[in-house]
């Protein structure tokens, strides 16, 4: 015998009970929640505001899947896709939307783009490229009429040999050894008798194939081609880190491999470096300039 308690009645089965609530208007059930309500107004309201059902409130509308309610909220409504844990924050318009993240949301957000990006790094690195910053850093080399947003990109153009003046990284590396006296970003340890950096010309043979590819014998990534290869050993992948942070005795201790590494963790001034950034950038205004008598000479 089965009994059903808000009717006061008994059932001959467990499965005669369960025929009794489906077909009664005395029960309402929600059979993904397992749950039995005493009106449709209570099921209405339950479905309406449960996180495990996909549906729009303002519209009452139920859905059969997810993707179909923000296929609904993407036409019909303005929407905070960062606010949606239990639920979405519908909103009457976009400027209503977009007051809402400049005020909740600041920190990822940039009201001039009106976009929304996943972290407050991503959002500083949209902010220091070339839609808000203007390209102000002029190449020094001689006939190069490049431009860049930051020393970084600069640093990268000519360490990559990309500049028309054929500068290179162990250019750099080695001018930057002899101008940094004072060592404020350089680190002495790693330099020959505190003056010149460690390079290593790393070339692989033949004997790099291990039975199917190419493999680097520092890191042990793999390549198609020898050439490909031996591009990989010189690049930066394995450069010395002769660059230090000014702020490694006051805990920073990051270390660069490249000139242009270096200056983006300054430009990002996570570490609290900007209290050294007039230092910094008189050294680097003089690698510049030094750079400038090279090729006019």
């Amino acid at each position: 015998m089965a009994f059903c308690g808000r009717c006061d009645r008994w059932f001959g089965s467990e499965r005669a009970l369960e025929q009794h609530k489906d077909d009664s208007n005395m029960h309402h059930i929600c059979y993904e929640c397992d749950k039995d309500f005493t009106s449709a107004r209570a099921l209405e309201q339950h479905e309406f505001q449960s996180s495990r059902h996909p549906s729009c409130e303002q519209c009452r509308i139920l859905f059969d899947d997810w993707d179909d309610l923000y296929e609904h909220y993407d036409d019909e409504h303005h929407y905070c896709d960062i606010c949606n844990k239990p639920f979405v924050k519908l909103f009457d318009s976009s400027r209503g939307l977009h007051k809402h993240r400049r005020q909740a949301h600041d920190d990822r957000y940039c009201p001039p783009c009106e976009r929304m990006f996943k972290n407050a790094n991503n959002l500083d690195q949209h902010c220091r490229s070339s839609i808000h910053q203007g390209r102000n850093i002029d190449c020094p080399m001689r006939g190069c009429d490049k431009s860049f947003v930051s020393n970084a990109g600069l640093l990268l153009h000519l360490e990559s040999g990309a500049c028309v003046s054929h500068m290179t990284r162990a250019k750099i590396d080695r001018i930057m050894a002899k101008y940094d006296r004072d060592h404020i970003i350089t680190n002495p340890s790693r330099l020959i008798g505190g003056s010149g950096p460690v390079v290593v010309d790393q070339w692989a043979t033949e004997r790099a194939w291990n039975g199917s590819r190419y493999e680097c014998y520092l890191c042990h990534r793999t390549y198609a081609t020898l050439p490909a290869l031996n591009q990989h050993l010189r690049s930066a992948a394995h450069a010395d880190k002769i660059y230090r942070c000014p702020r490694t005795l006051y805990g920073c201790g990051a270390e660069f491999g490249t000139l242009s590494a270096f200056c983006q963790h300054v430009e990002s001034e996570r570490c609290g470096v900007r209290r050294f950034r007039g230092e910094v950038d008189r050294v680097l205004e003089g690698l510049s300039n030094k750079m400038k008598r090279l090729t006019m000479g």
